[in-house]
């Protein structure tokens, strides 16, 4: 994947914290520690949203759903 430079503000004791663990080892750059904060937030919120749809469901309609199929009612869909 290609990579696009971008000017941010950041907290100078945010940037701090970056250079230490630059220093520290455990991220080989400025950049990549933000990317990987970037990439780790995104997927967190990803991961919400999934959580926040999947509570709008309906526990006894899918089941109801679900067991139309089962029982016949409903034929299967063509493929």
């Amino acid at each position: 994947m290609g990579t696009t430079k971008v000017a941010v503000s950041l907290e100078t004791q945010t940037l701090r914290e970056v250079d230490r663990l630059v220093r520290e080892g455990r991220f080989p750059s400025r950049s990549r520690a933000i990317q990987m904060a970037l990439a780790e937030m995104t997927a967190r919120h990803k991961r919400r949203r999934l959580v926040e749809e999947l509570a709008k469901l309906e526990p006894r309609k899918e089941r109801a759903l679900a067991e139309e199929f089962f029982t016949g009612e409903v034929p299967w869909p063509e493929y």
